[in-house]
């Protein structure tokens, strides 16, 4: 199978099985879109010699290996086997703030508020050791809600996951996702020292941010937050952080918060598309997603311009991209994990799939407490792979998003193997655009 698409100047072909990507001219372009379909080639309008030059050498990159090749052999068993590598820890079903997007019900995730008890937190990390197996490198990332709203439990779970490291011989990679108004100058130090990663919510330019996510006493929490996450940056160095936004049919104008969070000084960014149900007022409809892709392609614009820019260097999350390395073929099938490699505990101990799944009581899996686990669960999670989606089996770009979120095919589909379209469409357009940027950045 072949992807073949335009991207400025560049005419591009994937080869979907083997990942190589082939810059080439015009009439490449045409020769190998209609080897791929079976059509006439010498019907083309282009000389026969240049015809059977071009299918000469196609049968050379086919005949390699990178060019037209069959479907991949699927490896047997799943990606990490049965081993729990990744938890979400839910420290707080609380928050200071009130988005109107909130997937969690603004942190309380359709449930009492409420925050996890410093030994639920050590119960979970407990857990995840005993269900890792030989696996040395593990992650963590502390959650809410508001995390910050309970530094009690985050500190003692992050002092006992040190203790358990050198225990077992293990490696725990912590992160934290913030909305950044609760930070402080020893919290920041704190965050810095500890965590490996830290994503911080902030939406883009203040009128955006502020109407989506007010204060629980409906104040705008923009200054607050930028003045806390500039700070934190600032200080971190080059260890990893993200902010992190959101844009809704509010601001179908996108590329101008990207725009607006780097001239603030940010360089690590990730934007995502709001998923609600269709009757939220920020819900993005069927009729903007038309609108959504040509965003994309503005936004993909301005990256690869400030990219040739020392000055305006970014670094943009769905347009990395890596052809000659990235997950191996098992974890590219398996998806990310959710539910066999990957966890979320509640407040109360309670296990889900992962963290979007928490509230879902059909899907509890178990409880840290207790150590239960639900096999029957987790192996319809398992078995949820490229190779059980009819929908991804033929689609080309099936190895960069693995089947998509299985969280939202639930909520929106009611059926972890049915993608959700919209996000499908979205997806395929980002990979494109990454592909094209990264043609751009290696044809120099």
């Amino acid at each position: 199978m072949i992807h073949a698409f335009r991207f400025h100047e560049y005419y591009l072909i994937l080869d979907v099985e083997s990942g190589a990507l082939h810059s080439v001219d015009e009439p490449a372009y045409a020769v190998v879109q209609a080897m791929e379909k079976g059509w006439d080639i010498f019907a083309l309008p282009y000389p026969e010699r240049q015809i059977r030059e071009i299918a000469a050498e196609v049968e050379e990159l086919r005949a390699a290996g990178s060019l037209c090749s069959p479907e991949l052999t699927p490896p047997k068993g799943t990606a990490g086997g049965q081993v729990i590598k990744s938890m979400c820890l839910h420290v707080a079903h609380d928050c200071n703030l009130r988005c109107r997007y909130c997937f969690a019900d603004t942190g309380e995730f359709h449930g009492p508020r409420g925050l996890m008890a410093p030994e639920v937190g050590k119960k979970a990390l407990d857990f995840l050791i005993a269900h890792c197996g030989n696996r040395k490198h593990l992650e963590v990332d502390l959650f809410g809600g508001e995390p910050l709203l309970n530094m009690e439990t985050v500190r003692t779970v992050v002092a006992y996951g040190r203790e358990l490291e050198q225990k077992h011989g293990k490696q725990i990679n912590f992160t934290i996702t913030t909305n950044g108004v609760g930070l402080t100058d020893a919290i920041i130090d704190y965050l810095n020292a500890e965590m490996h990663n830290i994503v911080l919510s902030l939406d883009g330019r203040p009128e955006v941010h502020d109407a989506m996510r007010p204060t629980a006493g409906g104040k705008g929490s923009y200054d607050i937050a930028l003045a806390n996450m500039k700070k934190l940056v600032e200080r971190r160095g080059d260890k990893e952080y993200y902010i992190r936004g959101t844009f809704t049919a509010r601001n179908l104008d996108f590329t101008e918060d990207v725009k607006h969070l780097r001239n603030l000084g940010f360089e690590q960014l990730s934007l995502e598309p709001v998923v609600l149900p269709d009757d939220s007022p920020y819900a993005i409809l069927e009729e903007h997603v038309a609108r959504v892709l040509e965003e994309y392609e503005t936004l993909a614009d301005y990256v690869l311009q400030s990219r040739q820019k020392e000055d305006t260097w970014l670094n943009f999350f769905h347009f990395m991209i890596d052809l000659s390395g990235g997950p191996c073929l098992k974890k590219r099938i398996a998806g990310c994990g959710a539910g066999v490699e990957y966890v979320a505990v509640t407040p109360e101990g309670d296990i889900y799939p992962c963290h979007q799944f928490v509230g879902q009581e059909k899907m509890k899996m178990g409880s840290v407490l207790t150590g239960e686990l639900d096999a029957d669960i987790r192996r319809m999670f398992a078995a949820c792979t490229l190779l059980d989606k009819p929908a991804c089996r033929d689609c080309w770009c099936k190895y960069f998003c693995s089947g998509g979120c299985a969280a939202n095919a639930y909520l929106y589909n009611g059926d972890i193997r049915q993608p959700y379209s919209r996000t499908c469409e979205f997806l395929k357009k980002r990979t494109e655009l990454a592909l094209g940027i990264y043609a751009a950045e290696h044809r120099k």
